[in-house]
């Protein structure tokens, strides 16, 4: 059976929003590239009306070239590999997909299984993300994860010793994955739902909450956030370009928030607050 490969040129802020578009009209891989990312889906379930129908509805929001074409049946197992090296953050995390060998001398070994290519800790802001949490003490807290795709955030806290960790996602797909990646971790205090966060009770209130999405997200459900944050508690945001940290700071300041600390690279950026 052949695959369709479609390359997608695109800004890096709408890569995670094409991704998800893509994988509900049956998308089954996503590799990010330079440029953007590829996306594949089998011939036989391909529909072009479909796929043209998605890059319409963001075509009036930012540039999108794309180009189709056809490959032949391969070892995509293979391919993932290849393009799936283990990362280290501070020389204290190593994230590695379950074909790696571990490396005992990392303080925190997380695997990661993806079955989209993002959410691996590779992109800048979720590094960023994960080297701030090397700096809040989880051990007995709660934690909230917001849009947690493939739980690695999650999963660092729980290693981290956080008695509870709840996180959720508006993605099945991701869900699914979190809650396997849970378990390779041995994360039995990880609760994954789908869902958004009007879902998570208003009268829940957590040590920690974890945010890293986009920056529209952040600025409307930021005051949600800070509702269930416990005083003297802590918010790790990302997701967003360094020019846009302003807004973030600003909406945070609004709302009572203290900025602690900020991290930034190759132009993405990620704040911690403090209530």
């Amino acid at each position: 059976m052949k695959t369709i490969e479609v390359q997608l040129t695109v800004s890096p802020e709408y890569g995670d929003i094409l991704t998800a578009e893509l994988a509900e009209s049956g998308f089954e891989s996503f590799v990010e590239t330079d440029e953007g990312l590829n996306a594949y889906i089998a011939e036989t379930d391909f529909n072009p009306s479909a796929f043209q129908s998605i890059i319409d509805k963001y075509a009036g929001q930012t540039a999108i070239v794309y180009q189709v074409g056809t490959l032949e049946k391969r070892n995509w197992n293979e391919e993932w590999e290849r393009n799936y090296p283990p990362i280290d953050v501070r020389d204290a995390i190593r994230v590695r997909a379950s074909f790696h060998a571990p490396e005992p001398s990392f303080r925190y070994d997380i695997v990661i299984n993806p079955k989209m290519s993002f959410g691996t800790g590779h992109h800048e802001t979720t590094s960023m993300m994960l080297e701030h949490q090397l700096s809040v003490d989880a051990a007995g807290r709660s934690v909230l994860d917001v849009g947690s795709g493939t739980g690695i955030l999650a999963i660092l806290a729980a290693l981290q010793g956080a008695e509870r960790v709840v996180a959720f996602d508006i993605e099945e797909w991701a869900v699914e994955n979190a809650r396997e990646n849970a378990v390779l971790n041995g994360c039995p205090q990880i609760e994954v739902f789908q869902g958004m966060i009007d879902q998570v009770g208003a009268d829940e209130r957590f040590d920690i909450v974890l945010a890293n999405i986009n920056r529209n997200v952040l600025l409307q459900d930021i005051p949600a956030y800070v509702q269930r944050l416990k005083p003297g508690g802590t918010l790790l945001v990302s997701g967003f370009y360094e020019y846009d940290a302003p807004d973030i700071e600003q909406k945070a300041k609004t709302e009572g928030l203290t900025k602690t600390a900020r991290l930034t690279r190759n132009n993405w950026a990620s704040i911690r607050f403090m209530k």
